[in-house]
C-alpha cells in the first residue's frame, strides 16, 4: 500500500499499524541494534513510484524502517513523503546483480543499492527477523 504520509492523520497512521504492527518500544530496538536502514539510494522502480519520484530532480533515495509484522520504505518526493508498507507476508527480497537488493509488494517494487556493509548487514537483520517471525509453514510440522 502507497500512502502520502506528510501530515499527521490518524485514519493512515492506524492503516499502518494495522497493517505492519506498532512501531517497537525502546528497550526492543536496543535488542535489535536499531531498526532503521542507511541511506539507500534506489535505481529503479515500479510504475506508481517512477511517477512520484521523477517529479522532482533530487536524487532518489529511501529508508526502511522495520515492524513488528512488516517494513515501510519511505521516500521523498516535491516535499511530501511517501511510504510504501509492506507486511512480512507480502514482501519478496531478491538480490540481483552486483549489490542491488529489490523488494517487491504485489505490484510495487523499489531496487536499491548496496554497495557499503552496513546495508548488507541491515539487509541480513531484516531477512532473519522475517525468517524468525514468519508462521510455522506445514512442511515444518
Amino acid at each position: 500500500m502507497l500512502l502520502n504520509v506528510s501530515y499527521n492523520n490518524k485514519e493512515i497512521t492506524r492503516k499502518i499499524d494495522m497493517e505492519v504492527g506498532k512501531p517497537f518500544t525502546l528497550k526492543e530496538r536496543f535488542a535489535l541494534s536499531g531498526i532503521g536502514s542507511p541511506k539507500l539510494f534506489i535505481t529503479e522502480t515500479s510504475v506508481a513510484i517512477r511517477n512520484l519520484l521523477i517529479l522532482d530532480n533530487n536524487l532518489d533515495c529511501c529508508n526502511i524502517e522495520l515492524r513488528p509484522k512488516g517494513i515501510i520504505v519511505r521516500f521523498r518526493s516535491l516535499l511530501e513523503t511517501y511510504a510504501l508498507v509492506i507486511p512480512y507476508y507480502k514482501l519478496t527480497v531478491y538480490k540481483s546483480g552486483f549489490a542491488i537488493y529489490s523488494l517487491h509488494r504485489d505490484q510495487y517494487f523499489i531496487k536499491v543499492k548496496s554497495d557499503t556493509k552496513a546495508i548488507q548487514k541491515f539487509f541480513r537483520k531484516l531477512l532473519d527477523y522475517k525468517a524468525d517471525n514468519a508462521p510455522t509453514s506445514i512442511g515444518d510440522l
